[in-house]
């Protein structure tokens, strides 16, 4: 093959991009990383002030990256316990960390402190170039290499490689470029996010209510003045309630939120800034061309419900490094597209179930039709009882989904 510039250039440096180069890191390739907001940017969407729930089998995944210590350093809050309900239903169910044998069922964190670790990780690595600010112009795929034009640092910038990774996000322009289809579902609903302090502790505990609106979701955190008495709140609204809820004063706002979450948590005394981001489920097509490969958010877009959307692109992450490097060892072309088939085959069953799940839960828990109340009420209380049923979502919820990547087993590439 004609010399190129770079091994792999991976368009879009948040979360996912960023976690794919520091796995990449010391196998003998040439990265680059576009990006169009620096790490620390106020406008940077991926590392803006929301939390993360990383699953128990993302924290293995970044504990073999090396990256876990540091991430702990900068604050992470054990999830110790689920605790699941539907609202005015008997329906209630409970999921245990010690009970399957984890220290926690996963680890709430900011967006903020991963996008330092990941920055700070990328610019000590000699083998990966940041690109930063820069913007994708065009993208071209020949059979030797791709060739992509950026606009880097006020000037048009022309850059061969063997292989793109578009990990761009869910609007990705890569996506767009190229003309690969997706198929859609819009919930007709908005997630309303804020961070929230009660007066009583958490005690690790996160909470997953359902209610005819949409699910609402509290996930224990920390801040020095509230080191255990602070949630991340992601409330679900229908569209046509979320520009009412966000007019309101905050103590209309608390009160609203007591009166639709009930006591469980103790008294809401005080609030953040919301957010509000509207909702809607994609799947690309395709996810891999010859000398392309799509990732992360770039690729699917899930309903909060569960956590389960970065957690989903880090196994992205994690299966498509081991492909790659193993290509590398036999010494295949890293763009070739049968090389890249083989990640789209692995992945494409915890991409449909993964999706199906939260889709299913979503429509189950706003339906009001009353055998289908009945059925899930039952459900949960199966749940709560049955240990075989328990040990199934416990570990689809801690991200153990069909084949574990080496990562995801806690073994290096």
């Amino acid at each position: 093959m004609s010399q190129v510039d770079y091994d792999m250039l991976i368009i879009g440096g948040g979360l996912a991009g960023a976690s794919l180069a520091s796995a990449l890191h010391g196998h003998g390739l040439r990265i680059a990383v576009v990006e169009a907001s620096p790490f620390d940017a106020a406008d940077q969407p991926s590392f803006d002030a929301r939390t993360v729930a990383l699953a128990y089998g993302s924290r293995v995944i970044f504990d073999a990256l090396g990256l876990w210590g540091e991430i702990t350093q900068a604050g992470v809050t054990p999830i110790k316990h689920i605790h699941i309900s539907d609202r005015k239903h008997s329906g209630i169910a409970h999921l245990d960390a010690d009970a399957q044998g984890v220290k926690a069922m996963g680890y709430v964190v900011e967006t903020r402190v991963l996008g330092q670790v990941l920055g700070r990780h990328i610019s000590q690595c000699q083998d990966i170039d940041y690109l930063c600010p820069a913007t994708l112009t065009s993208v071209d795929f020949a059979t030797q290499a791709a060739s992509v034009s950026l606009h880097h640092e006020g000037r048009e910038r022309h850059i061969t490689t063997r292989l793109v990774v578009a990990a761009d996000g869910g609007q990705s322009l890569v996506r767009q470029q190229t003309g690969i289809k997706t198929l859609r579902a819009n919930y007709g609903q908005t997630a309303i996010i804020a961070n929230v302090v009660t007066d009583k502790p958490h005690h690790n505990v996160a909470y997953e209510r359902f209610t005819d609106s949409g699910p609402m979701a509290l996930l224990p955190t920390a801040q020095l003045e509230h080191a255990d008495t602070m949630y991340a709140l992601v409330w679900t609204v229908r569209n046509a309630q979320s520009d009412q809820i966000m007019a309101l004063s905050d103590e209309a706002f608390l009160e609203q939120l007591q009166q639709r979450f009930g006591p469980r948590a103790g008294h809401f005394i005080k609030a953040s800034q919301c957010f509000a981001y509207p909702l809607s489920a994609m799947l690309a097509k395709e996810h891999v061309r010859h000398r392309l490969v799509i990732i992360g958010n770039a690729a699917h877009t899930i309903h909060p419900v569960a956590g389960q959307g970065f957690n989903l692109g880090l196994r992205d992450v994690a299966s498509l490094a081991q492909v790659l490097v193993t290509g590398l060892q036999r010494g295949d072309d890293l763009g070739d597209v049968q090389l890249l088939k083989a990640y789209a085959k692995w992945r494409r069953k915890d991409h449909l179930q993964t999706m199906a799940i939260t889709d299913g839960l979503v429509r189950l828990f706003s339906s009001r039709f009353p055998p289908l109340i009945l059925a899930r009420n039952l459900g949960l209380l199966a749940l709560d009882v049955m240990p075989s049923i328990k040990q199934v979502v416990a570990r689809q919820a801690m991200g153990y989904v069909g084949k574990l990547s080496r990562l995801a087993r806690g073994l290096p590439l």
